[in-house]
């Protein structure tokens, strides 16, 4: 499959191409939805917690007399009815996390880069070099690559120029090739991908 590959500095490009896994219809949809659904589960802390009548702090004693106060009958002041009582129903701690196999996982990444590669939001540039740790530098050559919108930036392994000069642009993210996931790449509507980056993103789904 051919992608588009900008000079380092932005200012051209050429179409190169790439072993990139290619589907057919819908395979790997399925497991590329149940990653998304998976990682969004996983970062639920499940510490919401309620307390209910028999966790509630007070005494047990019956608050009044159960007849012939012209009340109603009460137990103790427990009772979620009452301002300091336990709650009915409340949340409990929940072990929200799902699992996946190596299979599944593989399959929904390689989905994921199938489906920006087929829908021309990922392009490649040459590499991510900077003469100085300058946002400007940086910026001016996203801003010809995409002058618009939020871009995830990949690379094999960032210099401390590159990563000073792209921290403040609140639209640019970062990511290293080898902890890039399916969620990054449905995120975004453009990726960029240095070619050392995606030679370690390739490698991954071949595997």
């Amino acid at each position: 499959m051919k992608l588009k590959v900008y000079s380092a500095d932005g200012a051209s490009s050429a179409e190169k191409e790439f072993d990139i896994p290619v589907f057919e219809g819908t395979k790997g949809v399925q497991a590329l939805k149940d990653y998304i659904v998976l990682y969004q589960a996983n970062q639920r802390q499940g510490t919401a917690k309620a307390k209910n009548r028999s966790e509630v702090s007070g005494t047990g004693k019956k608050v009044y007399r159960q007849k012939g106060t012209g009340n109603a009958r009460h137990g103790d002041r427990q009772s979620p009815i009452y301002v300091g009582g336990g709650v009915a129903h409340g949340p409990k701690n929940r072990d929200w996390s799902k699992d996946m196999n190596k299979k599944e996982r593989k399959l929904a990444f390689s989905r994921a880069i199938f489906d920006k590669a087929t829908d021309g939001e990922l392009s490649l540039i040459e590499a991510f070099s900077v003469e100085k740790p300058k946002t400007k530098l940086f910026n001016a050559i996203i801003e010809k690559i995409k002058p618009d919108g939020k871009v995830l930036i990949v690379d094999g392994q960032f210099s401390d120029d590159t990563v000073l000069a792209a921290r403040n642009l609140e639209r640019v993210q970062i990511q290293e090739a080898d902890s890039l996931n399916a969620w990054d790449l449905v995120r975004f509507n453009t990726v960029l991908i240095s070619e050392s980056g995606f030679e370690k993103v390739l490698a991954r789904v071949s595997k």
